[in-house]
């Protein structure tokens, strides 16, 4: 008599909890690849400023090669 109740109990719970898995697993989530922002091309410029920001490059450099995309001189 127990074992038939907790029986009655337990198969509902289990089939729940697998559907809830399932539908977690195959249900498309927001940080996917498919959800990424999508990403605005990089001019030269913002380039050089990341690069300076980094320290990959000294002020010099970036004020010298900023002239020259500024100007277009080589």
């Amino acid at each position: 008599m127990i074992l038939g109740t907790l029986l009655m109990i337990l198969v509902p719970v289990i089939l729940i909890v697998a559907v809830l898995l399932a539908v977690r697993r195959f249900w498309p989530t927001s940080n996917g690849p498919s959800s990424a922002q999508p990403t605005v091309p990089q001019t030269p410029l913002d380039i050089l400023r990341e690069r300076f920001a980094r320290g990959e490059i000294d002020k010099d450099e970036f004020e010298e090669r900023r002239r020259i995309l500024k100007d277009g001189d080589a």
